[in-house]
Formats: C-alpha cells, structure tokens, sequence
C-alpha cells in the first residue's frame, strides 16, 4: 500500500494505492491521520483512483477519519472508487456522510 499526499489551495488530496485491509490498515491510519493533522485546507479528498480493494476494515478506518475531519470543519469527499469499492462504500451507507465526487 502507498499512500501519497498532495495539498492544493481548496484541498488536501490523500491517494491510496494497492489494497486496504487488515494488513494495511494501520499504516493507512497513521499517514492519513498525520495529514489530517497537518490540514489547513476546508476540503479532504480520499483519492480511490489507484485503490485496487476495500474490505470491512478500510470502512472502520473511513468512519474513524471522517470523524476526525469533522471535529476540525474539514468536509470530506470520495473520489474515484473502483467497481468493487463503490458497491462496498454504498453497502455500507458511507455516502450518507461522504460525499462523492469525480
């Protein structure tokens, strides 16, 4: 798993590339809550262009972040989930909270 970082004047943009789950969830953590802390920015976009697979787990480390986000005003966005992501993410009611885009 790689996670990469870019911060743009409207948005903190976090790219997650390969797979998240149990293994990678922990790194995937840290990284993504060290740019949360870092984040000036009013918008925070997960990036799932280059995520190959979500399980159950990315969904616990979404709900942990989106929390985080907005605790600090910060509106999250989804962008560019796979096929199988997609269907995980709207299984699971996370755009109810976290809004998509493309």
């Amino acid at each position: 798993m790689q996670v990469k970082f870019a911060e743009y004047a409207d948005a903190t943009v976090v790219r997650l590339d390969g797979e998240l789950d149990e293994h990678t969830a922990a790194q995937v953590r840290q990284a993504v809550d060290m740019a949360i802390d870092m984040c000036r920015q009013k918008t925070f976009v997960f990036d799932f262009s280059s995520l190959s697979f979500m399980d159950s787990t990315g969904i616990g480390i979404l709900l942990g972040r989106y929390k985080k986000l907005k605790a600090k005003g910060i509106v999250p966005k989804i962008y560019a989930p796979n096929r199988q992501v997609d269907k995980i993410l709207q299984m699971a009611g996370i755009y109810a909270i976290i809004k998509k885009t493309s």
